[in-house]
This record gives C-alpha cells, structure tokens and sequence, in this order.
C-alpha cells in the first residue's frame, strides 16, 4: 500500500529536511544564522 500525505503534512516532511540540510537557507534561518558566503572567503585560495 502505498502512503499518500496531505499538503501540510508533506509541507511539515519538506521543511523538517530543509532544516536538517546545510546547503538549504531553512538550515540556517531555524538557527538565526546566514549562511555563509565561501566565495567572500579565502576558503578557495589555497587549493590553487
């Protein structure tokens, strides 16, 4: 039998996943943070 979620209930999985992923800006609003910005950085500079 296959599982079928109404909206909100989907809604609620998406954003639970959103939350729990660093490359997705829910990750970091749940947190009050921003996101960093690696291009702002030297973070690239020392592997060339």
């Amino acid at each position: 039998m296959i599982e079928t979620y109404s909206c909100s209930k989907q809604e609620d999985l998406d954003n639970h996943a959103n939350q729990l992923n660093p490359n997705n800006d829910e990750y970091w609003n749940s947190r009050g943070e921003d996101k960093p910005d690696y291009e702002d950085d030297d973070y690239y500079d020392d592997e060339n």
